[in-house]
């Protein structure tokens, strides 16, 4: 067993099945101890009655690791709260949150409902910022009381929030929002001592399967199963390491044995003109610093 993150205490939402799953496993071999979060969810975020959070902690358990299943439904603001509470209560404190539940309500947007796109925005978005300002509310007031913990925030984004996925609007538009929400929290949380970081995974799950199932396939024999949701975790552990500690505001994609940085928006190529401009002069404009400027890539799904 690793000794990287020896005495850590972890949250990992979501962490019942998939890419969660094998973060609390990663986290608990390195010595964290694991508050393992899952309401037992079916992918569109029905109730199954299935406990997976259960068998995940008798795993770590089995293994000599320290962990506890935590039930509640991370975008409940009262939840979310007892989640952290759950940590502190547990083992003495919290170090590491690390945000991946979710789930999957795929509608192309001119025929989404509007309980779809809220549900999903929901569960990843508010259920990203839920989690993380009660853990941010803890941090603060150990950092005025002199006790600051050298915090770690890791969410998850997509590469859906990246470039967009067609038929996936409202998983496009959470995942976007949580990419900025990192950079946000990031700078606002800086002075006592957390960090934030995303990463945008591409792995074989429940998820993933449904909407890349020609990509996702496990290969045969002694290949190198680059999709194995396993190979996500390393990067996620590390983050949630003291080491660390000078990496924050980053949003990491992460495939198989690939880890690369997701540049956010930026200003590129412009003209200024000192003055306002009239509408008529602006075609050509437009179309001289957009032939200067990158090409964006293209939305996952389109032709």
């Amino acid at each position: 067993m690793s000794t990287l993150l020896d005495g850590r205490v972890v949250i990992v939402t979501g962490a019942g099945r998939g890419i969660g799953r094998e973060h609390a496993l990663a986290f608990a071999a390195a010595g964290a101890k694991v508050v393992v979060n899952d309401i037992g969810a079916g992918l569109d975020g029905s109730a199954t009655g299935e406990s997976p959070a259960e068998q995940v902690v008798a795993e770590i358990k089995a293994a000599g690791g320290e962990a506890v299943v935590n039930g509640d439904d991370v975008a409940d603001w009262a939840g979310a709260e007892n989640l952290v509470r759950t940590a502190i209560d547990t083992f003495g404190g919290l170090d590491v949150l690390v945000n991946n539940a979710g789930f999957l309500r795929d509608k192309m947007l001119v025929g989404m409902s509007e309980q779809e796109w809220d549900s999903v925005i929901r569960v990843h978005l508010k259920g990203h910022f839920a989690t993380l300002r009660h853990a941010a509310a803890y941090w603060r007031a150990e950092s005025k009381a002199g006790r600051p913990r050298q915090a770690r925030v890791i969410n998850t984004s997509s590469g859906a929030g990246l470039l967009g996925s067609i038929g996936q609007g409202n998983y496009a538009a959470a995942k976007a929002g949580i990419a900025l929400l990192t950079i946000q929290a990031a700078s606002e949380m800086a002075s006592y001592g957390v960090t934030v970081n995303a990463i945008a995974p591409s792995a074989r799950t429940r998820m993933t399967e449904a909407v890349f199932a020609d990509t996702m396939a496990k290969p045969e024999g002694d290949a190198f199963d680059a999709m194995d949701p396993a190979n996500i975790s390393p990067l996620v552990v590390w983050l949630g390491s003291e080491e660390s500690g000078d990496v924050t505001g980053r949003v990491f994609e992460v495939e198989g044995g690939m880890v690369a940085v997701a540049d956010g928006w930026q200003r590129s190529a412009q003209r200024d003109k000192g003055a306002r401009w009239d509408p008529a002069e602006l075609g050509p404009v437009v179309r001289e610093i957009l032939g200067e400027a990158p090409k964006p890539s293209p939305v996952y799904g389109a032709r």
